[in-house]
């Protein structure tokens, strides 16, 4: 079955949660909340694709990735001063919220962004969609690529404001 689904990361519960999910109900879209505890697992894994299992050895688990200060300002916009709490955070956090789509036409991703932006949903900086390459990636391996993605194409996404 080719059902539409979306992995949905987000650091906290917020009521912008509740109106994306609210959204995604409405457009029959399945929804999985990922965990930072699932954040060491593959795309593909997640994303319920054959041939994936769970992996007991998250490749994220260990590392504190050199730039673990700036991925909120990437998310966020936030002043330097605000950044130096994620230094602290455990390497599997991820400050901001992901959006990642499964079995979606170009179409319908138009129209979920469409619904989002009515719904009053925040704009999420960080969106990717399952592809066979990214599908062999953990999550948080896909997290920083699309975070470098968003960097290289705005140019002061990583700047404090």
């Amino acid at each position: 079955m080719n059902r539409e689904m979306v992995l949905y990361y987000t650091p906290e519960n917020t009521p912008n949660a509740a109106k994306l999910k609210g959204v995604l109900v409405r457009m029959g879209v399945r929804i999985k909340n990922i965990s930072p505890e699932q954040t060491g697992q593959t795309i593909g894994y997640l994303a319920g694709l054959a041939g994936f299992k769970e992996t007991d050895s998250p490749e994220a688990e260990n590392e504190v990735p050199e730039n673990a200060g700036t991925d909120a300002a990437v998310c966020f916009g936030q002043a330097a001063g605000a950044q130096s709490a994620a230094r602290n955070l455990p390497a599997r956090h991820i400050p901001c919220e992901i959006l990642v789509m499964h079995n979606f036409t170009s179409r319908r991703i138009d129209e979920l962004l469409l619904n989002l932006r009515r719904a009053g949903v925040p704009r999420i900086a960080l969106k990717a969609v399952v592809t066979e390459h990214n599908s062999r990636w953990t999550f948080y391996h896909l997290y920083e690529e699309i975070k470098k993605e968003h960097e290289a194409m705005t140019p002061s996404a990583g700047r404090a404001e």
